[in-house]
């Protein structure tokens, strides 16, 4: 479900901003691109993240500039110089003709340099505030999408048992026809029939045009779906298995079909279908 949501915090450590966007994917993939004072965090804001959105790929960015004329109390963090130099130390030997180590790339190394000024643990708390409100305008955002996806939905689950129900009130008419028909062609050919062996034939020729199974599925389909779009849980997935039960069906109707009309119907039916699993793609 796409979605999109901004917030920006400061304090005496600077400014935080938060950005989070959000489009359709079948599971959650998220990505996330924090500062270097921030990637302690980043397994947290993961869990943060997926308690509340369960589908989506999920782009989460921050970014941090100090407070201009702050000074900050960087030092270096002895114990991660030291493992990385010694594995400088393991590449050198390896390597002997091609080694050139430069300080300022040594510093840039993650933990190498830590902030122990008083605002480096004000900075952790602030991000966390900061992304968990950004993470529920998100949610917000991506729940005003929903309702407007349900009522689209509701819509076509309208047209559809409307189409349904056209159906059922020509079969009479269908099988009438059918029939007709098949006296016609007798009546042409000038020929003697059993007429018990005649209505046998006619009784299963009826039954493989029978559609009311398909008919009573669809139907059955739709109350699912509408149970499934009232309640408060995941319904993507769901979903995605609804749109291929009722296209199953109604490529089934069409098939059966024997008359121009149900055909026709079969056909809308599949395009509304079609339209409703593009919208189902959204949903979370």
């Amino acid at each position: 479900m796409t979605g999109f949501a901004r917030r920006e915090v400061s304090g005496p450590w600077g400014t935080l901003v938060c950005e989070i966007r959000s489009v359709n994917h079948r599971f959650l993939e998220a990505g996330f691109r924090l500062p270097d004072e921030l990637r302690q965090t980043e397994s947290e804001l993961r869990q943060r993240l997926a308690k509340e959105i369960k589908r989506g790929k999920v782009d989460c960015s921050m970014s941090y500039r100090r407070l201009q004329g702050t000074d900050s109390a960087l030092e270096v963090d002895q114990r991660a110089l030291d493992r990385l130099t010694a594995r400088v130390r393991d590449v050198v030997r390896l390597l002997p003709e091609q080694h050139t180590v430069n300080v300022l790339d040594v510093l840039r190394w993650p933990g190498v340099l830590r902030d122990d000024s008083d605002v480096g643990e004000e900075l952790l708390v602030a991000a966390r505030g900061v992304f968990g409100t950004t993470v529920e305008d998100l949610v917000a955002a991506r729940a005003r999408e929903g309702v407007r996806l349900r009522e689209l939905l509701e819509l076509r689950c309208g047209a559809l048992e409307t189409l349904v129900a056209q159906v059922r009130v020509r079969l009479p008419e269908v099988q009438v026809r059918v029939r007709a028909k098949l006296n016609e062609r007798l009546a042409e050919l000038q020929a003697n029939v059993d007429h018990d062996r005649l209505e046998q034939e006619l009784a299963l020729l009826l039954q493989r045009l029978d559609v009311d199974e398909e008919l009573d599925r669809l139907a059955g389909h739709i109350v699912e779906i509408r149970r499934v779009i009232g309640g408060n849980e995941p319904a993507g997935r769901r979903l995605d298995f609804l749109m291929q039960e009722l296209n199953r069906e109604a490529n089934t109707l069409s098939s059966k079909s024997q008359d121009l009309e149900m055909t026709r119907s079969a056909v809308d039916m599949k395009v509304i279908i079609e339209q409703m699993r593009e919208q189902v793609q959204n949903v979370e």
